[in-house]
């Protein structure tokens, strides 16, 4: 999913940019964005988006301190298990 939309986004940012060559194309593009900036759908995806955003920050943010500050006293927990956080630390066999 997450490929798709980049490859929609990416595709009608070069569309956007290619057709400022035609420079009418390029002015009818402007005026339906912002036409579509001024509407009310517009206003209500961009706060969904960045709720969303916000909500993936926030857990992130959670799992990074339950990581770093959480159940060991401050202590990370090794990645290896064998106390090493590195995984290119590992003892030799």
């Amino acid at each position: 999913m997450r490929l798709r939309l980049g490859l929609a986004v990416g595709f009608g940012a070069g569309y956007y940019l290619g057709s400022m060559a035609g420079r009418e194309r390029y002015e009818q593009i402007n005026r339906m964005i912002k036409k579509v900036k001024r509407s009310e759908a517009y206003d209500v995806a961009t706060d969904k988006a960045k709720a969303v955003v916000d909500l993936g920050v926030e857990r992130a943010r959670d799992l990074v301190e339950s990581k770093i500050g959480g159940e060991n006293g401050g202590t990370p927990t090794p990645a290896n298990g064998d106390g090493t956080t590195d995984p290119y630390l590992r003892p030799s066999l």
